[in-house]
C-alpha cells in the first residue's frame, strides 16, 4: 500500500486515517508508537532511527510487525 508522508509519524497516521481499526494498534494514548508494534524503514529500525520523525523518501519501504511473545509448554 502507498501511503503519503514526509516522516514515518505522518505515514502511519495517513494509514490510520484510511485504516480507523489499526490507529489504537500502532499508537498508544500518548500518541507515540505502540511498544507492541515495531517498524522498520528500510530493515532499519525506527526506534533507532528517529522514532515517528524519521525522514521518509519515494521509495523507501516501511515494514510493520506486530511483537510476538508468551507461549505454552
Amino acid at each position: 500500500m502507498d501511503a503519503a508522508g514526509d516522516d514515518v509519524g505522518t505515514v502511519l497516521r495517513s494509514l490510520a486515517a484510511a485504516h480507523p481499526a489499526t490507529e489504537t494498534q500502532l499508537f498508544g494514548e500518548n500518541g507515540d508508537l505502540n511498544r507492541y508494534v515495531n517498524v522498520y524503514l528500510n530493515d532499519e529500525d525506527v526506534r533507532v532511527l528517529g522514532g515517528l520523525d524519521t525522514a521518509v523518501g519515494a521509495g523507501d519501504v516501511l515494514v510493520i510487525l506486530p511483537a510476538m511473545a508468551g507461549g505454552a509448554r
